[in-house]
């Protein structure tokens, strides 16, 4: 018999979220359910969060989100910081917190953090918890699986209208307001990919690359939602599409500031395991007409954006330039034949190619000051004199010759496309 008031009144606890556990099965309850049913009978705040620490459900109040706050366990863009709390329990305050994860067939699919404001958590209450996160796992895993299915058919829809054969306008506004969606707006389309250099260095399995892309796109959706429910947003196999609505009194500049703000949502602090990623940013489509053209304008801008800036660059389509006319040369062998003919040895890919290019490009930018190229690099003055002579046997008479700086200016960008 247990005798100690502390331990009989944990398995109380523990029975009593057993029993709502049940029900909630049986009844087909949601991870709403269960949070509130953890808080409920244990007496504890409780979050469930994707892996990555994005909020899909929470039994918490004011008090207690605050106390996680100034704990330093949510970031500034809400983001629960799960990588932070351990799961023997992390100090919050007066209080603890501890994480477990909801794991199902050995897939990772979320996280519970439970939050004792006044004290620890009981070593009988951490096993309720555990039980509680297995019955998380079954919901998630049911909802995951039909959320996939529907995921896909608005998929295959969007890039139906993305390739012109999805029907008659009306018809697929009608249809698209079936998933919630509202398109015949004026929108801006983003296209959102994970950089692949930032994927390399943490060399994933192919099961691992399929996760973070569903929960990159999840998180795309969720942010998106809070900015507006008739958002449509999308992942399709490589890249996430949102298409954010611009308020004519606000136009595209609004517009802009709101791809910014869910873009710093979605990357948040990069903490929690994500991944960095990249995006670019279309001109703004009038109507449903315009759509597939603005979706070739995002592509083009993120894939040029992240050549050219490097990972984790957001790029408008109207920001990319000279760029923008080299990309329509749909034969990247032409651009680089282009490229040696101009430049010659400066085309190779080697450091010593690499490191005069920059020199070359510094002096382009100054108009071939000498004085301000050698300051913008360092060098000394008769340094970038002898650099400007020997680019000049090179290429020719780049510094008096208008068209061939042209030429050669052209050649920079062209490699900087094909690279």
């Amino acid at each position: 018999m247990i005798s100690d008031p502390e331990a009989v009144a944990a398995l109380e606890r523990a029975d009593a979220l057993h029993t709502a556990l049940t029900h909630i099965v049986l009844e087909g309850g949601d991870l709403d359910a269960i949070a509130e049913a953890v808080g409920d009978a244990l007496g504890y705040g409780v979050v469930f969060t994707s892996t990555d620490g994005r909020e899909r459900a929470a039994h918490l109040d004011q008090a207690q989100r605050e106390a996680l706050a100034r704990a330093d366990l949510v970031d500034p863009t809400g983001r629960v910081r799960v990588e932070r709390i351990d799961p023997a329990g992390t100090a919050v305050g007066q209080g603890e917190a501890l994480v477990r994860r909801v794991v199902a067939a050995g897939v990772d699919l979320a996280r519970l953090v439970a939050l004792q404001p006044d004290g620890t958590i009981h070593a009988s209450d951490v096993h309720a918890l555990e039980r509680a996160a297995i019955v998380a796992a079954l919901l998630v895993t049911r909802v995951e699986a039909i959320t996939a299915v529907e995921n896909k058919y608005r998929g295959d829809f969007l890039r139906d209208v993305f390739l012109g054969r999805a029907g008659e306008e009306e018809y697929v506004a009608e249809h698209a307001q079936a998933f919630g969606w509202h398109l015949d707006r004026p929108v801006m389309v983003v296209v959102a990919v994970l950089d692949p250099d930032a994927i390399a260095v943490l060399a994933p399995e192919p099961d691992d690359r399929r996760a973070w892309h569903d929960r990159f796109a999840h998180a795309w959706r969720q942010v998106s939602a809070t900015v507006d429910e008739t958002i449509a947003s999308v992942a399709f196999s490589r890249e996430v599409v949102t298409l954010v609505p611009v308020d004519p009194s606000t136009g595209p500049e609004g517009a802009q500031l709101t791809v910014d703000r869910i873009i710093a949502a979605v990357r948040g602090d990069r903490g929690g395991g994500r991944v960095a990623f990249s995006a670019g940013v279309s001109r703004v489509a009038e109507g449903l007409g315009d759509l597939p053209e603005a979706f070739r304008q995002a592509q083009r801008a993120v894939e040029i954006g992240r050549r050219v800036h490097g990972g984790g660059s957001v790029i408008r389509f109207d920001q990319l330039g000279l760029h923008r006319l080299l990309a329509l040369v749909p034969d990247g062998a032409e651009l680089s034949a282009f490229a040696a003919d101009v430049l010659g040895p400066l085309a190779a890919r080697t450091p010593e190619a690499a490191d005069l290019r920059e020199t070359l490009q510094v002096l382009i930018d100054t108009n071939f000051n000498v004085a301000e190229a050698a300051r913008a690099q360092f060098f000394h003055y008769n340094t970038m004199r002898y650099r400007v002579g020997k680019l000049q046997r090179i290429l020719g008479p780049v510094a008096t010759d208008p068209h061939l700086r042209l030429d050669v200016a052209v050649a920079l960008r062209a490699l900087e496309i094909v690279d």
